[in-house]
């Protein structure tokens, strides 16, 4: 599905790989993670830089939370062109991803292998944070489209309700957010920014 409309997004990182990326002298890192929300990609938090400020202080208090260490947390910006975007706040979008589950669980059948459950992060962890699951099936869609020769999704957007209720009684999240996830950063992401 094209979207209408160029996207800011913000990412947290180390100070100097976010100057490196600002001078042009390197490239934003596309995460394989098995648990990554929504498939290999480089991540983004939609318009909302403190969000990814406060990521990155995750990151800096618990190293063990990623490869890329960060001693002192810095935001990035990027102007995302979303091109043709698996968006899963649309109906549409949402079918299509839940055809690929029976697919992806035929392959691991046949492959004799267990398919993959989303996990907590460690025991207080009421949202799942490892998306195991969810990561399996939308790269096994992005693979599926290739092999089908469809047009493939350069940029994977999706709201997600983490953190505790707001208050007593409420549905809302404390930490809802809409994240980005692009594939191929040389491609989507028209330049970066140095917020203010």
């Amino acid at each position: 599905m094209r979207h209408a409309a160029w996207v800011l997004g913000y990412h947290g990182c180390d100070e100097t790989t976010g100057e490196s990326i600002l001078r042009g002298q390197d490239e934003i890192r596309v995460s394989t993670n098995r648990f990554d929300w929504l498939g290999e990609g480089a991540y983004f938090w939609e318009n909302s830089y403190s969000r990814a400020l406060h990521w990155a202080n995750f990151l800096k208090d618990t190293p063990g939370s990623s490869k890329s260490r960060i001693k002192r947390p810095f935001v990035i910006g990027a102007i995302i062109d979303p091109g043709n975007c698996l968006d899963l706040t649309q109906y549409e979008s949402l079918e299509i991803l839940k055809g690929a589950y029976a697919p992806c669980q035929e392959s691991f059948r046949l492959a004799k292998m267990k398919m993959p459950k989303n996990e907590p992060g460690d025991p207080t962890d009421v949202d799942l944070v490892k998306r195991k699951l969810d990561c399996a099936v939308i790269n096994y869609l992005h693979s599926m489209r290739a092999r089908e020769k469809q047009p493939s999704f350069d940029t994977v957007r999706a709201p997600f309700m983490e953190g505790g209720f707001l208050f007593e009684g409420s549905k809302l999240h404390s930490m809802t957010h809409l994240q980005w996830c692009v594939r191929n950063p040389k491609i989507s992401i028209l330049g970066y920014f140095r917020p203010r």
